[in-house]
């Protein structure tokens, strides 16, 4: 042999890939309270010996270690379902060993089986049980010492399943291998799963008469969130105008994004809404109906902001000496200032994100656990990774949505950062192939593990797909999807409306845009897709397959206008079928193809299916049903899938 051996050697036990995790893993990966979170990796070693494994976890700072055995699943890969019960950071690791008892179990049986002697081996199995007895718990060392005693007149004694559960709850200090701390941070279940609703209380005619008029009848449809574009003082030097024009009229709201004026910034209230005691009375009415508010966090600001007078270092410079206006060529924001998160100074930086900081602190003091967050990519995110986990650290319930429309990667690290939700790219996605791959990617992928999804139809910015021009059927099927493909989703005010008219062709805005004038709409018109959203929203109340992200699964239909998903609790305690018409124009209909092992039902019985939606009830058997939906009467079957018997 030549050479000299390492002085550090790695142990015969591998721990790999553990999960959930981040890219980068120096992250925490994501959980929610009261729900069940799935650790797993793959664990192997050389040769043919058993292996056991457990995962600790606990919170930072305070708390007990929790334990829990891991179970192996297929090719190497282990795993363990835990329910953490606090918010905040948690850490948790892998621990595996060598199960000798599990080892010599399989060894003697296998002997024994064949005819061959095991006077050794049961000498072996009783030394193993004595000297394992020496490191459980004391209540436990009886059980072990009384099957090694039990061995020379049985061997089956080495076989109790008692063994088992007792050598689960103490690692075997032979080939003891731990894996490195990984972080858990744990959200509450609105991180994860709610339904939202977006509405401009200066339409309503203010927040005191939105919160009387208006809020009564968005918690009726369900909602558990109601979203608010930023309610501060709106600029008017480049105010802009109805469509977007340059010139605003002198009864012209402007846009809610330009923020600032003589009245105050990010911490004042815009006095046509009424008053900071009028917002609160929002969000007191809003809890009481059973709903959150949250409240947009839009870091800009009009030419008449505070900040643009007082820190004119915090915004960027053309050469003429004028601050810079926000663009996205070919579209100009005279009206707002973007600010410039990284100036020359140190300490202009410093004061800058405090004062950001402060903003977030305001608002939290004034009842708002939600914010959704605008354009967040266009700030650096070494902001957003020292902000949100700071206030997260006081505030361990506050929610941050990131609307953040941009590049793959730049989107999933933000959620890296600590963003808790995302609009993710579902506005896009209209064919079953590419829906089905992009769901598939955020519900069951590797990003699942830290990037949530919120699905949002449409926004104030976006009327985009089949909802352009399109009839009530595209907003209501487009509304089911977004509603029972996630756990979040949200819609904008005026979509059960079916409001439709693009701004032009080619421009996926709306024409006359909320965002630039006051609308007023007649919320009893006919046709209003209330009902439906009210009755979906039951729906997600009353299964909780809803609130779980991977628990989907896509089935067959060869009819690519019919679309085939089930949701489904871990223990398949309640599973639902949805079966979608893509097509908002015509009827379709087709033989489905089910998965119903993954569905838990019997290949060579009947079972049921309750549409939800109906009250229907039909009796299948076999994987193969035909179906048949019209758009206009039906979009989809909602069906609570069980059998005909216990």
């Amino acid at each position: 042999m030549t050479g000299s051996v390492p002085e550090r050697l790695g142990g015969r036990i591998v721990v790999d890939d553990v999960r959930p995790s981040t890219p980068s893993g120096d992250r925490p990966a994501k959980a929610v309270i009261g729900g069940t979170t799935t650790l797993s990796a793959d664990i192997f070693r050389d040769g043919h010996d058993r292996l056991a494994a457990r995962v600790r976890w606990k919170p930072v700072g305070n708390g007990k270690w929790c334990a829990a055995p891991m179970a192996h699943v297929s090719n190497d890969r282990w795993e363990a379902v835990v329910e953490p019960t606090s918010l905040g950071m948690h850490m948790f690791v892998i621990e595996a060993w060598t199960d000798r008892v599990a080892t010599w179990q399989h060894d003697i049986e296998v002997k024994h089986e064949a005819g061959q002697d095991v006077t050794l081996e049961l000498q072996e199995g009783r030394l193993l049980l004595e000297e394992r007895a020496g490191h459980v718990a004391q209540a436990y060392r009886a059980v072990l010492r009384e099957a090694a005693d039990r061995l020379a007149g049985d061997w089956r004694a080495g076989l109790d399943p008692a063994l088992t559960e007792v050598l689960a709850l103490a690692p075997d200090p032979l080939d003891h291998t731990l894996s490195p701390p990984h972080e858990l941070w744990v959200d509450r279940e609105r991180a994860l799963v709610g339904a939202w609703y977006e509405l401009f209380p200066r339409s309503e005619g203010g927040l005191r008469a939105a919160a009387e008029r208006r809020l009564p009848a968005v918690a009726a449809m369900g909602f558990d969130v109601v979203y608010l574009p930023p309610v501060h003082p709106v600029g008017r030097t480049c105010r802009k105008g109805r469509n977007n024009t340059l010139e605003a009229g002198p009864d012209d709201p402007g846009s809610p994004w330009a923020i600032g004026s003589e009245e105050g910034g990010h911490t004042a209230v815009e006095p046509s809404l009424g008053t900071i005691e009028d917002f609160d009375r929002f969000v007191a009415k809003a809890e009481a109906l059973g709903m959150e508010v949250a409240l947009d966090y839009a870091l800009q600001c009009a030419p008449d902001h505070p900040w643009v007078r007082e820190h004119p270092e915090w915004f960027h410079h053309r050469p003429d000496g004028a601050i810079k206006y926000a663009e996205n060529p070919p579209k100009k924001y005279q009206d707002i200032y973007p600010i410039n998160f990284w100036p020359a100074e140190d300490g202009d930086r410093e004061a800058l994100w405090t004062a950001c900081r402060e903003i977030l602190d305001h608002w939290i003091a004034h009842g708002v656990r939600i914010f959704r967050v605008d354009n967040p990519h266009t700030k650096p995110l070494a902001f957003w990774a020292w902000l949100i986990p700071a206030v997260q650290a006081e505030h361990p319930e506050i929610v941050f949505l990131a609307e953040a429309f941009t590049r793959p990667k730049v989107m999933a690290k933000l959620a890296e950062v600590g963003f808790s939700q995302s609009y993710t790219y579902f506005t896009w996605r209209t064919q079953k192939a590419e829906l089905q791959e992009y769901i598939e990617e955020v519900c069951l992928g590797r990003k699942a593990d830290y990037m949530r999804p919120n699905f949002w139809p449409n926004t104030p910015d976006i009327l985009s797909g089949p909802l352009r021009g399109g009839p009530p059927a595209a907003f209501a099927l487009r509304f089911v999807l977004a509603a029972l493909s996630v756990p979040s989703y949200g819609i904008y005010s005026g979509y059960e409306l079916g409001e439709n008219e693009p701004a032009s062709p080619g421009n996926e805005e709306y024409l006359y845009s909320e965002k630039y004038e006051v609308k007023h709409r007649d919320w009893n018109q006919p046709g209003s897709l209330a009902p439906l959203i009210t009755r979906v929203n039951a729906i997600r109340r009353d299964h909780p397959a809803f609130a779980e992200l991977g628990g989907i699964h896509f089935h067959y239909a060869h009819n690519d206008q019919l679309m085939v998903f089930s949701r489904r609790t871990p223990d398949r305690s309640d599973v639902v079928l949805v079966v979608l018409n893509l097509d908002p124009h015509n009827p379709q209909s087709g033989t489905l193809w089910l998965d119903l092992a993954e569905l838990g039902m019997p290949a060579d019985e009947p079972f049921l299916g309750h549409d939800e939606l109906t009250g229907e009830t039909y009796t299948w058997q076999g994987p193969a049903p035909y179906v048949l939906l019209h758009p206009t009467r039906q979009p989809a079957h909602v069906l609570h899938v069980r059998r005909t018997a216990p």
